[in-house]
């Protein structure tokens, strides 16, 4: 029997629980398909409750990661298979090469030899990146990536005859990693839903349509705009801007759930909106608001009090190029007021669903529902948005939940 814990996912859910389950005493691994850990939340601006910045809860317990014997990462890698059972599971683990050594922390002089630019994946393709590069400012662990795309090409020899010595090897190949763990936390996260499954919204076919992860990632500092929500097409502040509510989600066509995060991310970005461009006028269109909690529904009023702010009650139909140059017009139908909507603004936000990673990627051993999302058993335990759609918070508080399970599952086992 193994009193080791295996956390598959790197996100805000998967470092809690790993810090929490390490902390009473036992060796803990995490496997992350990213180059970094941090998940979603190092996408974000700010995040409920407090509206901090993602260094908030990420900076501590990297902290903790980094000051813990117990705790072995693994990035850019991934579970192909768990066998076993509670107590005695054992795991195969690919890990991808990252063609540089620990000590490559800084990518620039790499990055003046490259090439290549790519759509950069963080950005959600609003910007590109090198063919060597950190994903982001506060990328854990700080070590920069080699594309491997380009890692067998000539653009790669030059990269490594750029950066100091000692700091590429292009020769790193592929490792299988074999563990025996006693308890698998999953925490595979989520990603947004394809806007371009959602052939009537118009996102990639009309300007100006971009998704709420776009918005967020506008918003932050060290974003593709420096922190300035603007328009794809033309960097200008918008003036007007529409919120479409539900993209996605409560559609038995698409995410037959409600995600849970989609009302309360629009109320914190028109914020955003609201404090840089005080004359911007905001368009909501919704089927209900859910601002679930006393604190949501204090922020839901403050937001709704504001008289540049109008809800619109009704599910948008249509989105189509407006009249002026890169504008666009929702169309909806207004359950309240009546009659056809059709309201022409500068910027469309899709306020897309969340989806679990696991209903496109799935571990052979662990099951899953019809939405992808993890169904618990002895031993696999899910947490976060692994397990349902919700916030950081809740996240956080479902990865201690899980943290416990998995140590009374290996200390039962081992009893």
């Amino acid at each position: 029997m193994s009193n080791s814990i295996l956390v598959i996912g790197g996100g805000f859910a998967g470092i809690t629980a790993a810090v929490e389950a390490a902390e009473m005493g036992h060796d803990v691994y995490i496997v992350e398909r990213e180059d970094y850990l941090g998940g979603r939340v190092a996408q974000l601006n700010k995040y409920f409750p407090k509206l901090c910045p993602p260094t908030c809860g990420l900076e501590i317990n990297f902290k903790r990661i980094r000051t813990n014997p117990r705790i072995t990462f693994y990035t850019r890698a991934a579970v192909e298979s768990i066998s076993g059972g509670p107590g005695d599971y054992s795991v195969k683990v690919k890990v991808e090469p990252k063609y540089t050594t620990p000590a490559c922390t800084n990518c620039k002089p790499g990055q003046a030899a490259a090439t290549t630019e790519v759509p950069n994946e963080f950005n959600f393709g609003m910007d590109t990146r090198k063919g060597i590069y950190l994903a982001h400012p506060m990328a854990f662990p700080n070590q920069c990536v080699i594309d491997p795309k380009i890692a067998g090409t000539d653009e790669a020899k030059a990269i490594a005859d750029a950066m100091p010595a000692g700091l590429v090897d292009l020769s790193q190949q592929p490792e299988t990693v074999e563990l025996n763990v006693g308890a698998v936390i999953v925490a595979t996260g989520w990603k947004p839903y394809d806007p371009t499954r959602m052939d009537n919204l118009g996102f990639g076919k009309v300007d100006n349509v971009v998704t709420n992860m776009m918005v967020e990632r506008m918003a932050s500092p060290s974003g593709p705009t420096e922190g300035k929500i603007v328009r794809p097409s033309d960097k200008e502040e918008p003036k007007t801007i529409g919120f479409v509510q539900c993209a996605g989600s409560r559609d038995e066509n698409h995410l037959p759930y409600c995600s849970y995060i989609c009302c309360m991310a629009t109320l914190k970005q028109i914020r955003y909106i609201r404090e840089q461009m005080p004359e911007a006028e905001v368009y909501v269109f919704y089927i209900d608001i859910r601002s679930p909690g006393r604190k949501y529904e204090k922020f839901y009023k403050a937001v709704k009090e504001d008289e540049k702010v109008h809800f619109i009650k009704g599910k948008v139909a249509e989105v189509r190029p407006g009249s002026e140059p890169g504008s666009v017009v929702l169309v909806a139908e207004d359950t309240v007021g009546g009659g056809r909507v059709e309201q022409q603004v500068d910027l469309a936000v899709l306020a897309t669903g969340m989806q679990p990673t696991g209903a496109e990627v799935k571990i052979a051993g662990i099951d899953y529902d019809e939405d992808g999302f993890v169904v618990p058993k002895e031993g696999i335990i899910p947490c976060g948005c692994a397990k349902r759609p919700v916030d950081v918070v809740s996240s956080a508080q479902s990865a201690t939940a899980a943290a416990l399970k998995a140590v009374q599952t290996v200390v039962r086992r081992a009893g």
